[in-house]
């Protein structure tokens, strides 16, 4: 098992087993593609031949080096083909059975030294190994969609598996250019394990009706960072293989969370399985096309929406940097703003923090010298909220703590006149819980915009029970006018961002408490398997971790979810003082400034 992996071959010539055959046979191995189907096999010879055609006309290989790699991928219909192979890649459908009768298959033509990996990220290695001659030759070997591009590589070893073997892979990885993390044998590994709890959580999200299919989507690209919305990936995935992939979490884990949400068992029966149908949570241009169009469920506006009402001015209560911030976003699109807090000085200080970030901006070249001077005139700093008499929306945005809200929030029923709209800008927090210390809960609505403020471009529009319609209509058309996007959300814990957010950050948190996996491997998973631009351990230190676990909190109670309770690693951490950046420890630790 130590000897040089020079020629490979690939079982299953679908998308993955195609783009790891091309990932080979560019790295200088002689690749041996075996599919079953001989259509499968002469199109797979036809991806590379365009992909490397690409490559050419972009200038990143010669004709020659094109040529070279073509005549390194070889196909055949049979097994037998893989007998001289010192390493077989098997990425049939995810079966049991199929994967087994291919080990079994294998045992007969390979020599004993060869490495057999499965591309499994569902299914037991332990399991498959098993069907094996000789299980300490067999791993599995995860490489992620599209495989040429994507350079995470989960190596997983089962309690069988020789460490030669886990060597000899883990230095061919790194020699394709990959990342290679070493995993045991669990049901979707690192990535995958976080990854589709959360996905599951959205689904389960758009099943309850409690937000549309877009705003669960662009609440998480534009709050999070991330390249694709969750529902959107499921259909690139396929809603099928992601139910496959949560059956098998759930039945090593028991874990609520990874119980397949009823829908995607609904679609997956429907044969509405995503892209490659051409429907799936959303409705594509043609199987196997990327591009959406409009369907039944696709929004429209509506000509009988309720008018919102004239907002010219608008208070912002609160010192802190998303009041700041918040105070810069409405002057910057022309809004008069008093910016209110517990002193003038304290709301001095406040202004001069955003004469400062004005100011980067010039530097940078984004705004004039003369749009920064008109959006500074524009804010008006005062020491306390009776400056809030006249403005037309008043949006609190001071610490995150309900009776600090509710006291705020019956000083402003009281100071506001009549008409007024009342917006929390709460993470966590019921938002009628501050409605209700008014005598107009119908004017109060939850106006969570992200940090910071602004540059970030999400806002959660809150609806309670109590809210008026043409309050909400007046919240979204002034999100649109400051130029940010609005979502819809009911009041409940998290909203849409935190409620997917965190159990995800959780999970990842139990992970390292139970010894699967260092917090560096989960963090690099993270950000090459899943596009993110943060790993779990990173954005939990730059959070904060009393923050985060305020949070968990909200969100174990509301919901009762034992998977939602709080991993005792963050607790302990917490108690012990070590909160992340702002402290210089956290999960990891920092230089102080």
């Amino acid at each position: 098992m130590d000897t040089p992996l020079t020629t490979i071959a690939v079982v299953g010539l679908g998308t993955m087993g195609t783009g790891i055959a091309e990932v080979l046979a560019r790295a200088g191995r002689e690749v041996v593609g075996i599919d079953v189907s001989e259509a499968a096999a002469r199109q797979a010879v036809v991806s590379l031949e365009a992909s490397t055609a690409r490559s050419v006309r972009r200038e990143r290989i010669t004709e020659q080096e094109r040529h070279d790699i073509l005549a390194r991928f070889r196909t055949f219909t049979d097994l037998q083909a893989a007998a001289n192979a010192e390493l077989v890649i098997e990425v049939v459908p995810e079966t049991y059975e199929i994967k087994q009768q291919v080990f079994r298959e294998l045992d007969a033509v390979v020599s004993p030294t060869a490495i057999l990996a499965t591309g499994t990220n569902a299914l037991s290695v332990t399991r498959l190994a098993a069907e094996s001659q000789h299980p300490e030759r067999v791993l599995g070997l995860h490489f992620f969609n599209p495989a040429p591009a994507m350079k995470l590589v989960e190596v997983v070893s089962s309690v069988l598996t020789a460490p030669p073997a886990v060597e000899s892979v883990t230095r061919l990885a790194r020699e394709l250019g990959k990342e290679p993390v070493a995993v045991g044998d669990r049901p979707g590994f690192v990535a995958d394990g976080l990854l589709f709890g959360y996905l599951n959580q959205a689904a389960a999200m758009y099943e309850a009706n409690y937000a549309s299919r877009e705003d669960i989507d662009a609440a998480m690209k534009l709050g999070c960072g991330l390249p694709m919305g969750p529902l959107a990936l499921l259909d690139l995935i396929g809603i099928d293989t992601a139910r496959t992939v949560l059956e098998a979490m759930y039945a090593a884990s028991h874990d609520r969370l990874h119980a397949p949400a009823p829908v995607l068992g609904q679609l997956s029966e429907a044969g509405l399985t995503g892209r490659k149908t051409g429907r799936g949570f959303y409705t594509y241009d043609a199987p196997g096309g990327q591009d959406v169009v409009p369907d039944a469920l696709t929004p429209v506006d509506s000509a009988g929406a309720a008018a919102g009402r004239e907002v010219s001015s608008v208070g912002v209560a609160g010192s802190g940097t998303m009041a700041s911030g918040i105070a810069e976003v409405f002057a910057k699109a022309g809004y008069s703003v008093v910016l209110a807090a517990r002193s003038q000085e304290k709301a001095d200080t406040a202004k001069a923090r955003i004469a400062k970030s004005l100011g980067r901006s010039v530097a940078k070249g984004r705004l004039t010298e003369e749009a920064r001077d008109k959006t500074l005139a524009r804010i008006t700093p005062a020491g306390t909220l009776d400056s809030f008499a006249d403005v037309d929306l008043a949006v609190e945005a001071v610490a995150e703590d309900l009776e600090i809200k509710r006291e705020l929030f019956a000083t402003l029923d009281k100071v506001c006149k009549p008409g007024a709209v009342l917006a929390t800008t709460t993470s966590s927090l019921p938002v009628v819980a501050v409605a209700r210390v008014t005598s107009r809960p119908e004017d109060v609505i939850g106006m969570h915009f992200f940090n910071p403020a602004p540059a970030m471009k999400l806002v959660e529009v809150v609806r309670t029970v109590l809210t008026a319609d043409d309050v909400h209509a007046t919240v979204r058309e002034v999100c649109l006018k400051v130029r940010k996007h609005p979502v819809d959300c009911g009041d409940r814990a998290g909203f849409i961002v935190n409620a997917l957010l965190f159990p995800y950050l959780n999970n990842a948190i139990k992970m390292v408490e139970e010894h699967y996996a260092t917090l560096d491997d989960i963090d690099a998973a993270m950000k090459l398997g899943g596009g993110y631009p943060m790993g779990p351990f990173e954005l939990l230190d730059v959070v904060g971790l009393d923050v985060s676990l305020a949070i968990e909190k909200v969100l174990h109670s509301e919901f009762r979810d034992p998977g939602l309770a709080p991993a005792p690693l963050l607790e302990h951490l917490v108690a012990a003082g070590c909160l992340g950046r702002k402290t210089g420890r956290g999960f990891r630790e920092y230089a102080r400034r």
